[in-house]
């Protein structure tokens, strides 16, 4: 866990790094604020149409060989994202950026079903997303920090935070194939019997979980209800996490902050709120009734904070972001786990990828339209609205999803049956 944390940390960092350098790439190349909301995100379409084939192959030749090429790739491009020199070289090289990291989120999701049952899968996914925050909480005042080596070397502020932010991910994908075992059998501080004990377990979880769905095709999984209206929260969901993220440096900065730090300090509120959410409140979605409850909370707390921030001024505002925050990585990782035990095999490959697929899409919707409607209110919130509606119907849809699989309805059968037959004992001894 700390070493996939770590990626995904680097990841994420490299991948939002250019919301610390939005301003600066209008003033030094002219980029304009819906040509900049294109190009953050054409890295989510590159993304999306890799995802299913990079988890198809990682199911195939495993872990380790698989997240150290994307790691490799992926930080090598986001380094030379310090040498565009005008809008199609920054279109070119986020396509190259999204389609290079393309598979290690969902990834490694599917490694997690590998590890971990759904009982304390979500915890595992949660702790996986304080990544992002880690990333978004620390990134944004590195990024201010690199911002100020304006000319050192001839080189603007913003081509350093990229170069220097990138050289992490190629050196941490030494050590992930070094260490990282693709599965508990191939994991040295297990004995054999421990390994067979958690695989033995965890493919009779799927198996209880693929027969219960009824889904066993990657073409079944779009007549599966549940699975289907996961996928639309989670876009919902994506399209308000990215509109913030990409967006928010700027505000910040129109609201009369100067200092690049402090301007990162604040923007990283929203993450900070997200990590408290994933560590304290996500390992609470220990089952279905408790999922749906914390599903439910969770959205209606994001469409509030998004509506705050909107609404709120500098101050209140964040508070709001905050707040929305807050719920980010509750949300998430019971959306995953719905999915995650509902298919098995190579169909759960597809299924996550497909998911996330869809989802990410929301990077690049969430800040193309935050761009547009900014250039022609001038109100650069005034996106979030878009969100917000999509984030409703997300909450009106969750009484809709099953949560249950036949391992749960046959532990409420067996319940049940107990309980009856403790009422009748009662009632004979009477």
């Amino acid at each position: 866990m700390p070493i996939l944390i770590a990626a995904y940390i680097i990841s994420f960092l490299d991948r939002t790094n250019i919301g610390m350098a939005k301003d600066r790439l209008e003033i030094d190349l002219g980029i304009t604020a819906a040509a900049y909301g294109l190009g953050a995100g054409l890295f989510f379409v590159a993304y999306a149409l890799m995802e299913i084939p990079s988890n198809l192959i990682m199911h195939k030749v495993g872990a380790r060989i698989w997240i150290t090429r994307i790691m490799i790739t992926w930080g090598i491009i986001s380094g030379g994202m310090a040498f565009v020199q005008n809008d199609v070289q920054f279109y070119i090289m986020r396509i190259l950026l999204g389609a290079a990291e393309a598979g290690l989120f969902p990834g490694v999701l599917l490694y997690l079903t590998y590890w971990f049952g759904r009982d304390v899968r979500t915890r595992a996914m949660a702790y996986f997303l304080v990544g992002a925050c880690a990333a978004s909480v620390l990134g944004g005042p590195l990024g201010g920090l690199l911002l100020q080596m304006d000319g050192i070397g001839g080189y603007h502020g913003w081509q350093w935070m990229f170069v220097v932010e990138a050289l992490p991910a190629v050196l941490l994908a030494f050590v992930v194939w070094k260490v990282l075992p693709d599965r508990p059998s191939d994991a040295k501080w297990l004995t054999a019997a421990e390994a067979a004990e958690i695989e033995t377990r965890l493919a009779k979880e799927q198996a209880d979980g693929t027969a219960h769905s009824g889904t066993h095709s990657f073409g079944a999984i779009f007549k599966d209800r549940a699975i289907m209206l996961v996928i639309y929260i989670y876009l919902a969901h994506q399209i308000a996490v990215y509109s913030v993220t990409y967006f928010l440096p700027s505000v910040i900065a129109a609201n009369g902050v100067a200092s690049p730090v402090l301007i990162g300090l604040l923007a990283g509120i929203p993450w900070f709120f997200g990590a408290v959410g994933a560590i304290f409140i996500s390992p609470l979605a220990s089952n279905p009734v408790r999922s749906r409850k914390l599903l439910t909370g969770g959205l209606i707390l994001m469409i509030s904070g998004l509506a705050i921030g909107a609404l709120g001024g500098s101050v209140v505002g964040l508070i709001g972001f905050g707040l929305s925050g807050l719920a980010w990585f509750v949300v998430q990782p019971i959306l995953f786990n719905v999915t995650g035990t509902r298919l098995s095999g190579i169909t759960l490959a597809a299924g996550l990828a497909l998911m996330n697929t869809i989802g990410i899409t929301g990077g690049f919707f969430g800040p193309s339209v935050m761009g547009a409607t900014e250039q022609a209110t001038g109100n650069p919130l005034s996106g979030l609205w878009f969100a917000v509606g999509l984030l409703v119907l997300g909450l009106l849809s969750v009484p809709l999803i099953n949560l249950k699989n036949s391992g749960d309805v046959a532990r409420e059968a067996t319940a049940a049956a107990e309980a009856e037959t403790a009422a009748k004992r009662a009632e004979l001894s009477k």
